[in-house]
């Protein structure tokens, strides 16, 4: 497949990892760069800057394709240095940065002296038209079914997608929702120019996180998620465990919910420890709706071989089929 996302960033298939807490580890990016997409290294998965330059190099060792470094700019608990892990992204030498979160305006500069091409994910077309008079080379826009953080708005991808093949003139990526080759389709035939996806790749055999996670998202249906912090207007899916049905349970009380009230239930080390140990209780982390197409837990090159095959087949046999004189 040839789309603008493949040629803008010399990737084989249109098809990215999104950058995750604890998961965009070198393992996963290189078997997805390998597998012919583009792996993703999560910025603050690491402790420090220092830390990040070096599962950059890390991940050089195992791939000598196309990566990308994700940069998520959010409210913490700990400050964080910001400008320190952009410094260090540069003088890595990455050539793909995926930004999140809050406006990445101010690191632009940094990013454009390097040749660096920017993605920025965003959950509206506003965002993305805002991202696109920045100077963002590509977005990424995520529907209502993405795990983290869907925005505030509530539109899923069969409406966003069409809207952004309107408006935007920059490629686009749609995410949330995609597992398959069905959704890859689907995306390219609503003007994505390729897709990210999350939680698909959680569920693979190069994720590192603990077996008993991965069966559980297997087991689960598109049910058994929930969104927690509606409250504080930071909505974020998670999976639908035992904490999170108490941090919603919090926030449905009378008043207004304080942020106190429920960070120990959702401090960032549970999560780290819940993906190391398989406690399913232990913590929150985030999984999109598409858990209910996820059956499987396949190594990154036969997800995506799988996927490619499916999406080809049904472009060139089930939609030319339609065309078909009568």
């Amino acid at each position: 497949m040839k789309t603008r996302v493949t040629q803008m960033l010399g990737i084989e298939h249109p098809i990215v990892q999104g950058g995750m807490q604890w998961v965009g580890r070198a393992q996963l990016a290189a078997a997805v760069s390998n597998a012919g997409g583009l792996g993703i290294l999560t910025a603050l998965t690491q402790a420090s800057p220092e830390d990040l330059c070096k599962e950059i190099s890390r991940c050089r060792t195992m791939t000598d394709k196309p990566f990308a470094v994700n940069l998520t700019i959010l409210p913490t608990i700990k400050p964080v240095p910001y400008g320190e892990y952009v410094d260090a992204i540069v003088e890595s030498g990455v050539r793909i940065v995926e930004t999140a979160g809050r406006n990445p305006e101010p690191w632009l500069p940094a990013f454009k002296k390097a040749g660096i091409t920017v993605i920025h994910k965003c959950t509206s077309i506003r965002h993305a038209l805002k991202a696109e008079a920045i100077g963002c080379d590509m977005v990424s826009v995520d529907g209502f079914e993405c795990a983290g953080h869907p925005g505030e708005d509530d539109v899923t991808n069969l409406i966003l997608l069409p809207l952004a093949a309107r408006r935007l003139k920059i490629p686009f990526l749609a995410s949330g929702g995609f597992a398959d080759g069905r959704g890859l389709a689907a995306a390219l035939a609503m003007g994505a120019d390729g897709i990210n996806m999350g939680t698909r790749f959680m569920v693979t055999e190069e994720a590192p996180i603990h077996h008993s996670v991965k069966q559980a998202m297997v087991e689960a249906s598109e049910l058994d998620t929930t969104l927690i912090f509606r409250s504080l207007r930071n909505t974020s899916r998670v999976f639908s465990n035992s904490v999170a049905k108490q941090v919603v349970a919090i926030e449905a009380q009378a008043g207004e919910t304080q942020f106190d009230d429920i960070a120990p239930l959702v401090k960032g080390v549970r999560g780290r420890e819940l993906f190391e140990t398989g406690d399913l209780e232990h913590g929150v982390w985030s999984a999109g709706m598409v858990i209910g197409l996820i059956d499987d837990i396949p190594s990154c090159q036969t997800l995506l071989t799988r996927m490619v095959a499916e999406a080809q087949t049904i472009i060139s046999e089930r939609l030319q089929g339609l065309l078909a004189d009568s």
